[in-house]
């Protein structure tokens, strides 16, 4: 039996492999990636490597055995059809008859068109008749922290979400709940909500920021298509920015305020704080 993970050298991924190595053998855990040079550092621990593309489904023939758990960590090719992408993973793990595959997808209180592609896919799921697992990972501090840059320059936090509050929490938090589950028993067909401990504002976050840099930061909220012209005229695809705008609008709602316990549950300790992620970002 393996412990199977794909994207494994993506954002997240990464983390799910490392955490997974100090709970189980090296030999044990198979990571997917396209590009195996990326994963040299993993190969050198002993960790199996697979090379396998969500676009060519050829790749993941007789790539799971039975009784593998499988952690189908979602595609970031907006453009090419995420649910085809992830079905030629869940048609794979059905062939083989794997024991479980989770599937990191958004939380369910999410409306915004960016959860469009994961409800496909976990339908998809679903009615393959695997023992599943669905991870509705809420948002992460990274997605803010790592884009501190125009930030500090401009002495602004920019966003289209008005008084909302996000219960974010860091990639290594969702990597360990996705550990829990894959090493852990008694987690098929299960749905679990994850996020953050506690929710913050933008006016909280610009303060953190402000307290940890010494600088006058504000909050600068924007209508959504101030915030699409600031994001295009950045160099993101229309479509993109498109999604990050429903985002914002859907946090203005409460939409990303996830406060079912799950994920310091299943990590077995509380959450990291976004001030946290700031000073780590701010290094």
């Amino acid at each position: 039996m393996s412990i199977v993970v794909t994207g494994a050298t993506g954002h997240l991924g990464r983390h799910v492999v490392t955490q997974l190595l100090e709970k189980v053998p090296a030999e044990q855990i198979t990571a997917v990636v396209r590009d195996k040079s990326k994963a040299a550092d993993f190969a050198a621990r002993g960790v199996n490597i697979a090379v396998a593309d969500y676009n060519s489904p050829e790749t993941f023939d007789g790539l799971f055995a039975a009784g593998d758990k499988v952690l189908l960590i979602s595609g970031n090719e907006f453009d090419k059809g995420r649910p085809q992408q992830h079905k030629v993973v869940i048609d794979a793990a059905k062939a083989a008859g794997v024991a479980l595959l989770a599937y990191t997808s958004a939380p369910g209180s999410l409306t915004a068109s960016l959860v469009d592609d994961h409800r496909a896919t976990e339908e998809l799921l679903l009615a393959s008749g695997l023992p599943y697992a669905l991870l509705r990972n809420g948002w992460y501090h990274e997605n803010y922290t790592e884009n501190l840059a125009p930030v500090l320059e401009h002495n602004a936090v920019v966003a289209a979400a008005g008084e909302g509050r996000v219960s974010s929490a860091s990639r290594a938090d969702y990597a360990a709940a996705a550990v829990a589950v894959l090493t852990g028993e008694g987690h098929e067909n299960q749905t679990y909500e994850l996020g953050g401990d506690v929710a913050w504002s933008f006016d909280e976050y610009a303060a953190e920021i402000a307290r940890q840099t010494g600088k006058e930061i504000a909050y600068n909220s924007v209508p959504g298509e101030v915030l699409q012209s600031i994001l295009t005229g950045a160099g993101l695809p229309e479509a993109f920015a498109t999604i990050l705008v429903g985002v914002d609008a859907s946090i203005t709602k409460g939409e990303l305020v996830v406060d079912s316990g799950d994920l310091s549950r299943l990590a077995g300790r509380p959450t990291t704080p976004i001030s946290e992620a700031v000073a780590d970002a701010l290094k």
